[in-house]
């Protein structure tokens, strides 16, 4: 039976697990990000890492960067568009109803000699 205080997955004699077993740390140093939302995201990078300019706000989403004092606004997205809007943009009212009425007369057509039931 195992005593109460046992650690569970450590076998006799393994020693404490510290910075002899696993070896040092890589130096690193710290870099604070601030986004347009007053949050501010400390990261760590190695000391040999290239430190990206711009970050992702992990709170927000929002773009960060490494000046405080220049914030990068928030990405403009444009609204979304419905196929209609797009068809609109290439056709002119004129050409529209040219199509329109020029499809009424073949679906007429087809329905006078029976090719279409409906």
């Amino acid at each position: 039976m195992m005593a109460a205080g046992a650690i569970r997955g450590s076998r006799i004699g393994s020693g404490p697990m510290g910075e002899a077993e696993r070896g040092e740390a890589a130096p690193r140093q710290t870099v604070t990000f601030f986004c347009v939302n007053d949050h501010e995201t400390e990261l760590n990078f190695s000391v040999e890492a290239d430190v990206p300019e711009s970050w992702d706000c992990p709170r927000c989403g929002m773009p960060t960067s490494q000046d405080a004092d220049n914030r990068p606004t928030a990405p403009r997205i444009a609204p979304y568009k419905t196929h209609l809007a797009y068809v609109k943009e290439r056709r002119s009212e004129d050409e529209a109803a040219d199509i329109l009425t020029e499809a009424l007369e073949m679906l007429r057509s087809k329905r006078k000699s029976g090719e279409v039931i409906f």
